[in-house]
């Protein structure tokens, strides 16, 4: 009787871990599949902090070229 137990006790887990096995790796999937968008969505955003720059270059001049406020 308690090898027929323990029997059913270690399918019953060799059948979890089959299940845990198999969410592990649909969530290795999700993971990898979310890695490359967010590659793509730096690589984007990138490209568009260059593109501002470009079309507005920095009205601020090195400190050495400022002159003092008039209150000075």
């Amino acid at each position: 009787m308690e090898i027929e137990n323990l029997q059913k006790k270690i399918i019953e887990l060799e059948t979890r871990l089959s299940y845990q096995d198999d969410t592990v790796l649909a969530l290795n999937d999700v993971v990898a599949s979310q890695q490359k968008q967010i590659d793509v969505l730096e690589r984007q955003l990138q490209l568009l902090n260059k593109q501002i720059k470009a079309l507005h270059p920095s009205d601020i001049g090195p400190a050495e070229a400022e002159t003092p406020p008039p209150h000075y």
